[in-house]
């Protein structure tokens, strides 16, 4: 998938980075347990779009909107899972690192 695929690319580097400055924060175990479990759900999501895409070339390797239709769908869950991410690792990450800046 990483090979293959540029976004899961990105989603990884975003990880890596996420990883480093939960390492660097002293982030709890709850903390930690939502980072992992959003992260696996990038991923997951990464998958199965992936998948989705993969299978509907096969079935139907020439344009078809229904085709299209499913493809948006399962590409829209990636982008949710990642907008998820995002807001979830601001509430848990933006408060430590205004602390951080005050000290």
């Amino acid at each position: 998938m990483i090979k293959e695929e540029h976004n899961s690319r990105i989603h990884l580097f975003v990880a890596i980075l996420v990883i480093l400055l939960g390492i660097l924060l002293g982030l709890s175990i709850i903390e930690w347990s939502f980072v992992i479990m959003l992260i696996g759900l990038v991923f997951i999501t990464e998958l199965v779009n992936s998948t989705i895409e993969k299978i509907s070339d096969i079935i139907n390797p020439e344009i078809n909107q229904r085709i299209k239709i499913i493809k948006d769908y399962a590409a829209a869950s990636v982008l949710i899972s990642a907008i998820l991410s995002v807001i979830i690792g601001g509430l848990i990450f933006i408060p430590k690192l205004l602390e951080l800046i005050k000290k």
